[in-house]
């Protein structure tokens, strides 16, 4: 696993890249919620309240890295993330940005 600092406007958060051989799990959390690949079970995370949105790749089969959830295209979030702003067709990065 890979940690990675991800800067964002007002703070800091922190980057994820797991390898599964042909695939990666990849996310990016703030002090608040998370932003990341196709994998995660976001609506399991808002049964803890726990903001949480999924990114499809802007370019590119899928995503790889912590840029591409950063440049990613939001494609769902749950309801905990949608109370903070956060909608579908926004950027990772702006969605980051409202957690």
């Amino acid at each position: 696993m890979e940690q990675v600092k991800v800067s964002l406007t007002r703070k800091s958060a922190r980057g994820y890249i797991i390898p599964l051989g042909p695939a990666n799990i990849v996310a990016i959390m703030t002090d608040v919620g998370m932003v990341g690949c196709g994998a995660f079970d976001i609506a399991a995370l808002d049964s803890f309240s726990y903001p949480a949105a999924k990114v499809r790749p802007s370019i590119g089969p899928s995503i790889v890295d912590t840029d591409d959830i950063l440049k990613g295209i939001v494609k769902e979030a749950n309801r905990s993330a949608m109370g903070r702003g956060i909608r579908t067709g926004m950027t990772g990065r702006q969605a980051l940005e409202l957690l």
